[in-house]
């Protein structure tokens, strides 16, 4: 899982959930938050609750933006509108197919729930249980879905 440690440790008052990659940390909270880690994870607390009443919405895509079109929406799970960081489920339906190679600047990781999604440019295909984390700039896709495709994405800009 490319090298992927997660580590639960005591703060405070507070668990801590750090996730440890080749390229950097990603920190998640669960419980009070100090100053310093309110601006490391800036989105609303949020406890469990059941998304299935926030609507899919329809997404346009772009070689910026990401995928979208016609067969792809998206749930916005939760949403900081000061620094762009959105946590989201994707739903591509079988028989998408994208153009366009994507790069954008934010970062983005991508853990796939169900589904398959071929990347035409790396003639690869990913399927369920697999995870990606693109830093800004790197190129990905023009994407084939021939059997539907559920992705929980995490998209951030650097701190």
């Amino acid at each position: 899982m490319l090298g992927c440690q997660a580590t639960w440790c005591q703060t405070r008052p507070a668990m801590k959930l750090t996730l440890t990659h080749g390229r950097g940390n990603i920190l998640l909270y669960h419980g009070r938050k100090s100053a310093r880690e309110e601006k490391i994870v800036p989105k609303p607390e949020l406890e469990f609750f059941r998304p299935d009443n926030i609507p899919w919405q329809p997404v346009t895509g772009s070689p910026k933006v990401g995928m979208g079109g016609p067969g792809v929406v998206e749930k916005i799970l939760s949403r900081d509108e000061k620094s762009g960081a959105v946590t989201k489920l994707l739903k591509i339906e079988a028989g998408v197919e994208t153009a366009e190679q994507i790069a954008h600047d934010y970062w983005e990781e991508v853990w796939i729930l169900e589904g398959e999604i071929t990347d035409l440019g790396k003639n690869q295909t990913f399927t369920a249980g697999m995870y990606a984390c693109r830093p800004p700039g790197m190129v990905h896709g023009p994407y084939r879905v021939s059997k539907g495709c559920l992705e929980l994405e995490f998209t951030y800009y650097k701190l």
